[in-house]
């Protein structure tokens, strides 16, 4: 469809799904521009929106990489267009819905989700929509290619400040997010082995040098567990995504009857 419809545009089709750090990275290295767009397939980019990213990139020239507000579309906000470093507490926080509860400035618990930065720099946006300066990408490097697809955008997001760039959040700018749009409401057990094991490689790579072979085993752990957990209720959430779909269509029918 893009070659028959778009044939101004470069099409680079690769052979197989080789996840999202490699694909970008292929496409990113070749090309030339100021200014490269990561952008998830599952998204709607509102009228304006890349002009005014690539205004807030030239005004913040200290910025690498910048992300506007993700909203679903059911008019919510994506809690993960701004986020804050994870650690194993604000993890915690994270996927036992602590967070969300106590999510005020300050909560440890809720820091995963940034609470209290509206606009500017933060630890990191999602990869969603990434509008990245290739200035900053020759100095520390493309997406690591060692995840396949999730956490990539919190290491480069990391490895930018650690560099002394900043990462910046504009709210400003709305796109709309279809999240799980690729992945359906349940991701496939490759899917979830990918997600934990950027979460392992995020923790490997740049928090076990500040802890001691102990803590760094109970962090492993929990990783390990809260995979087997979710690859064991794999088809029960499944079964309940379904019975969902189709409560949901039954509703909107007899809405629709309703109406008429």
């Amino acid at each position: 469809m893009v070659a028959r419809e778009y044939p101004e545009v470069e099409l680079m089709v690769n052979s197989s799904n080789k996840g999202f750090s490699a694909a970008n990275n292929t496409a990113i290295r070749a090309g030339a521009a100021p200014f490269v767009l990561a952008l998830n397939p599952d998204t709607q980019v509102t009228a304006g929106a890349l002009d005014t990213m690539l205004e807030v990139m030239e005004e913040n020239p200290e910025a690498g990489v910048a992300g506007p507000e993700l909203a679903l579309p059911d008019g919510g906000l994506d809690h993960a267009a701004r986020r804050s470093f994870p650690t194993p507490l604000s993890a915690l926080g994270h996927f036992t819905g602590l967070g969300r509860r106590a999510n005020k400035p300050g909560s440890r618990l809720a820091a995963y989700r940034a609470p209290g930065i509206e606009r500017g720099p933060l630890d990191a946006v999602n990869g969603a929509f990434m509008l990245m300066r290739r200035a900053a990408l020759e100095e520390v490097g493309l997406f690591d290619e060692g995840y396949w697809m999730y956490m990539e955008d919190l290491d480069l997001s990391y490895r930018l400040r650690e560099a002394g760039w900043l990462t910046w959040f504009e709210p400003s700018v709305t796109v709309t997010h279809v999240k799980a749009g690729t992945s359906g409401p349940v991701r496939s057990p490759r899917l979830d082995r990918a997600f934990h094991y950027g979460m392992y490689r995020f923790y490997r790579k740049h928090y076990a040098h500040m802890h001691n072979p102990l803590f760094n085993g109970f962090v492993y752990t929990g990783i390990g567990l809260k995979l087997a957990g979710s690859l064991l209720t794999i088809p029960v959430r499944r079964l309940v995504a379904v019975r969902r779909r189709r409560a949901s269509g039954a509703g909107g029918a007899g809405a629709a009857g309703g109406a008429g």
